[in-house]
């Protein structure tokens, strides 16, 4: 109940975001359901069923990645001094923030239900003519068990992630021997008389015969004392891993594997080639946050003015949150110039078909998504420094260049950076 108030009188931004996972859910429980249609449809063939089903892992991944950002940069579930007072603990807010997000996908694939028995002529008559047969299977019961089961993956999954990314962290400093010594001294009195342990006047005094009650610390205050984000140090793992995946790509192509039926109907390529696309997006993913941050540095070197200062250090401050979701959105970008070199140099029909569209319109445009919220809430994150900026003099002309600088860097370092990466991901493909 106190999701369901929280979420009703959010921001009409929060509340789009809100509305843009649960049409991704929505989305990705279809091709769930479609794969469910397939496999009726061609009993005699699970292989080719249980291959849609692990393609549907893409979706599946995007669509939580986007809702666990959605619910980090939720103003409404953002501890807050004094909110522990009246039961709104870290904790208490983490768990609504994880019902709202599993309010909202099991919204979106309720709606993937509707529309797929609409499709089926469940509820209405056979629409399409029944053209769309083959992955609706309209033809054999719908079994409802394992269709919802298939329905609770995205739910589920998104509200665990949730739970995970959000759950209570222990901030408190660590205490030395200095610092338990100095708790031991005695505290003065108003008179600068040491109060001594045991009296009325020392606070670690204990009644006899009370229950002991352990100290509470105070409400954490987020924006009491900002504290710089530390340099990011995932780059070399992250270079490590699309290196991996590159060479993995490279050897699928010369040596004989497996040959794996990619979606859209497209044959006879490796199914090593899998592996190094995933290890390439990891690799890109992991040194994201590393490259922006060196994006950053490069604006401040040989001499910088006052703009160059101010964007590159803005950029180092939101390396972290911003530079994932763009190594993800050069992953799909570079995935996609792979899929269309495949498509394109395909001896077979090379149509996508629908559910192989409706699944790399999700992924992307989950990426897509992502990226963009990061962004807004960077931005919500930097007000501060921008207000503070305007009332010392800054002309909102040179606020606008440095964003613009700052995008600039970001897109001469990150474009080619990708089409590299495609070019040599499509290298298997067409050998």
């Amino acid at each position: 109940m106190l999701a369901l108030r929280l979420a009703r009188g959010s921001h009409p931004g929060v509340q789009l975001r809100r509305l843009l996972v649960a049409t991704a859910s929505a989305a990705t429980g279809f091709l769930l359901l479609g794969t469910l249609g397939h496999a009726l449809a061609h009993q005699d063939t699970p292989g080719g069923s249980a291959l849609r089903l692990a393609w549907c892992v893409a979706p599946l991944a995007a669509t939580v990645h986007f809702a666990v950002t959605v619910a980090r940069t939720d103003p409404g579930t953002r501890p807050r001094p004094g909110l522990s007072a009246i039961g709104l603990g870290p904790a208490r807010l983490m768990a609504v923030s994880a019902t709202t997000t599993a309010l909202s996908c099991t919204l979106g694939s309720m709606l993937a239900l509707l529309f797929f028995l609409h499709l089926r002529g469940d509820l209405t008559g056979m629409p399409f003519d029944g053209d769309a047969s083959d992955f609706l299977a309209s033809d054999h019961p719908l079994p409802l068990p394992a269709a919802l089961t298939l329905l609770t993956l995205v739910p589920v999954a998104a509200s665990v992630a949730v739970a995970l990314v959000l759950r209570p962290r222990d901030v408190r400093p660590r205490r030395t021997a200095g610092s338990r010594a100095a708790g031991a001294a005695p505290v003065p009195q108003g008179d600068g008389t040491p109060s001594a342990p045991g009296s009325a006047t020392d606070p670690s005094a204990s009644t006899p015969g009370a229950p002991d009650v352990p100290a509470q610390d105070p409400d954490p205050d987020p924006d009491a004392l900002p504290t710089p984000h530390p340099t990011p140090r995932d780059l070399p793992w992250g270079i490590a891993v699309l290196a991996a995946g590159l060479a993995v790509e490279a050897y699928a192509a010369r040596a004989p594997h497996t040959r794996l039926a990619m979606p859209g109907g497209a044959t006879d390529s490796p199914a090593a080639v899998l592996v190094g696309w995933t290890l390439t997006a990891v690799g890109l993913a992991l040194a994201g946050p590393g490259l922006a941050h060196l994006c950053g540095r490069l604006l401040q070197a040989v001499r910088p003015g006052a703009l160059r200062l101010l964007a590159g250090r803005v950029l180092m401050e939101e390396a972290t949150r911003i530079g994932r979701p763009l190594g993800v959105v050069c992953a799909v970008a570079s995935g996609a110039y792979a899929m269309i070199v495949l498509y394109d140099d395909a001896a077979d029909d090379p149509s996508l078909g629908p559910l192989t569209t409706l699944g790399a319109l999700v992924v992307a445009g989950c990426a897509v998504a992502t990226l963009l919220t990061a962004a807004a809430e960077a931005r919500r994150a930097r007000a501060d420094t921008t207000a503070a900026l305007v009332r010392l003099g800054a002309p909102a002309t040179t606020l606008r260049t440095a964003a613009g600088l700052r995008a600039a860097a970001l897109l001469a370092l990150f474009a080619p950076l990708t089409f590299l990466i495609a070019e040599l991901a499509a290298l298997p493909l067409t050998a």
